[in-house]
């Protein structure tokens, strides 16, 4: 399978950024008709919450994330494997690029809830440095309200644990008040029956993930304003997330799919995570594995020269 060709090619000079800030913004490199494709989907999946629909409520603003969409409509299925997006991803890594998966961020208009300081690597059963998000929406999405990400953080050589889900360290009793009073504040979740974030265990062997928002001037925090047909590509242990208080007039649909270069393996790790794509099971995956394992639950989307 070969992705798309975008409106324009990636620049030397946005191959250099991505690598030395972890992120970086692509302007203008998707055709109309791509993020049309986009929007039907993503509108598709808002229409019809599943198993894996997740709602985090943060006093009266909502957060809601899907997992596996490309499993649920095949306008997303095709964006995620067809459109330029895979190629992009894999003109900055200079390598070939497999679909791993996807997730919807849905943010209603109005006051939008904060998405908490976190990794994405720490949170799916894979590690390698060629993990990398395509982040891309069909809604203008201006600076307060759009991706954040601390500057450098992919280089620092540490995976942080999760920050969703129950601390081992913390007696279960005691987790549960905590839990309670959290909800009594207007924080709480509600979770699919086949998924939840609060069903997660952080791994208390890694280190406390930094405190992003209290100390905030302590860290080199970039974003960008994004217009439909743009597209931000960022390393998956680079730490991101959004400002508090953030305002939009419209809803804002995020569709966040992620790639694997070569160097990814699986990886067991020692709790629930984000599900792992469909067919994967079937091939009782154990760690070190190439996602050559595992059938075509992981096509190649691009490789280096299709776009000769």
């Amino acid at each position: 399978m070969t992705a798309a060709a975008p409106l324009r090619r990636v620049s030397p000079a946005e191959v250099e950024t991505f690598h030395r800030d972890g992120a970086v913004l692509l302007r203008g490199v998707l055709a109309p008709e791509w993020v049309s494709l986009m929007a039907e989907g993503l509108d598709e999946c808002i229409a019809a919450p599943d198993d894996h629909t997740v709602e985090s409520y943060r006093y009266g603003s909502i957060v809601r994330v899907d997992q596996l969409l490309a499993t649920r409509s095949d306008n997303l299925r095709r964006f995620a494997t067809e459109s330029p997006v895979g190629g992009l991803v894999g003109s900055v890594l200079d390598a070939p690029v497999r679909f791993y998966n996807d997730q919807m961020f849905y943010k209603k208009a109005g006051e939008l809830a904060m998405t908490t300081w976190h990794q994405d690597t720490a949170n799916h059963n894979v590690e390698g440095l060629g993990l990398v998000r395509a982040w891309v929406s069909p809604d203008a999405v201006p600076r307060p309200a759009s991706l954040e990400v601390a500057r450098g953080s992919h280089r620092w050589n540490v995976l942080y644990r999760p920050i969703w889900g129950r601390d081992p360290d913390i007696p279960e009793g005691e987790a549960a008040l905590m839990t309670a009073l959290a909800r009594k504040k207007g924080i709480f979740e509600k979770g699919g029956s086949d998924f939840a974030y609060e069903n997660m265990v952080k791994d208390g062997s890694m280190p406390v993930m930094p405190d992003v928002i209290r100390y905030r001037n302590s860290f080199d925090i970039i974003g960008w304003d994004y217009e439909p047909g743009d597209v931000i590509v960022f390393h998956g242990d680079l730490l991101h997330g959004t400002a508090e208080g953030a305002r939009m007039d419209h809803d804002r649909r995020v569709y966040g799919v992620l790639y694997a270069g070569p160097d990814v393996r699986y990886l067991r790790r020692p709790s629930e995570m984000v599900p792992d794509p469909p067919g994967v099971a079937e091939h009782e995956p154990h760690t070190g594995q190439t996602l050559d394992c595992f059938g075509d639950a992981f096509p190649v989307v691009w490789s280096p020269g299709d776009w000769n």
